[in-house]
C-alpha cells in the first residue's frame, strides 16, 4: 500500500522534526535520506516555504516531488522585500521588473492554467496588488492595462 505525506518545508532547510519526522517515522523509512533529498531539491528556494510530497511504497522506497512556492513568496524574493505592504493601496513595498515577472511566470508554469506567457505574467502582476508591489513602476491595474494594450508584447510573445 502506498502512503503519501504532504508538507510545507523551508527551502533547503528541512529537518527531521515536525512536520516531516512525525509523519514519516511510523512508515519505517530512512528519514535522513528523505530529508537530504528534499534539501537538495529545494535549495533553490532557500528561505521560502515549499510544498513537498513524499510517496512511500510497500518496499519502503520513496519518491519526493517538489512544488513551487506561492506566487507571493516568489514576488517578495524577486522584489527584495521581507513582507508586503500593510496598506498596499497607499504604500509601495517594492517594484518588480518585467524580467523578474517572466521568471516567476516560468517557475509557476506547472501550477497555472495560463496558455501564454502574457497571460501568466498578468497573473503574477495581479498577485502584486495585495503585497503593495508595483510592476515596472506601475500599480497592478495600470500594469495589466499596459500589458493588454500591447506595451510589452515584444518581450511577452511566446510560450511559457
Amino acid at each position: 500500500m502506498v502512503k503519501v505525506v504532504e508538507a510545507l518545508v523551508s527551502g533547503g532547510k528541512a529537518t527531521p522534526g515536525p512536520p516531516l519526522g512525525p509523519a514519516l517515522g511510523p512508515l519505517g523509512v530512512n528519514i535522513k535520506a528523505i530529508i537530504e533529498k528534499i534539501n537538495e531539491e529545494t535549495k533553490a528556494f532557500n528561505g521560502m516555504q515549499v510544498p513537498v510530497k513524499i510517496i512511500v511504497d510497500d518496499k519502503k522506497q520513496f519518491t519526493v516531488t517538489v512544488g513551487t512556492p506561492p506566487t507571493a513568496s516568489l514576488i517578495m524574493k524577486e522584489a527584495g522585500i521581507e513582507k508586503g505592504s500593510g496598506t498596499p493601496n497607499t504604500v509601495t513595498a517594492g517594484n518588480l521588473k518585467l524580467e523578474q515577472a517572466v521568471n516567476i511566470a516560468r517557475m509557476k508554469k506547472t501550477d497555472t492554467f495560463a496558455k501564454s506567457l502574457k497571460s501568466a505574467v498578468k497573473s503574477v502582476v495581479g498577485s502584486c496588488l495585495p503585497l503593495g508591489v508595483t510592476f515596472e513602476g506601475l500599480k497592478s491595474r495600470e500594469a495589466i492595462e499596459a500589458i493588454n494594450s500591447g506595451k510589452f508584447d515584444s518581450e511577452l510573445s511566446g510560450n511559457l
